[in-house]
């Protein structure tokens, strides 16, 4: 299976991001290489994670969306 791939807009989005989080939450800029490479790491080390999280997510409504449809079933009568 392909790992997550981002497009340029959305690498540059999501290291602007970081820049912008370290700089206001802990008072440091950092550099775009710094941004990039814990960018990197997260989607590497940490996104399999928050994928895996999706998917047990959409499983189980996709699940409760099909015991909505059983609960459409109309009864059968036996009779002819």
């Amino acid at each position: 299976m392909k790992g997550i791939v981002l497009t340029k807009e959305q690498q540059q989005t999501a290291v602007a991001a970081i820049k912008s989080y370290f700089l206001t939450e802990k008072d440091e800029e950092i550099t775009d290489l710094a941004a990039t490479l814990l960018l990197d790491f997260i989607i590497k080390d940490i996104g399999p994670l928050i994928y895996n999280q999706a998917l047990k997510d959409a499983h189980y409504f996709l699940t409760e969306k099909l015991d909505d449809l059983y609960s459409l079933e109309k009864p059968l009568s036996g009779k002819r």
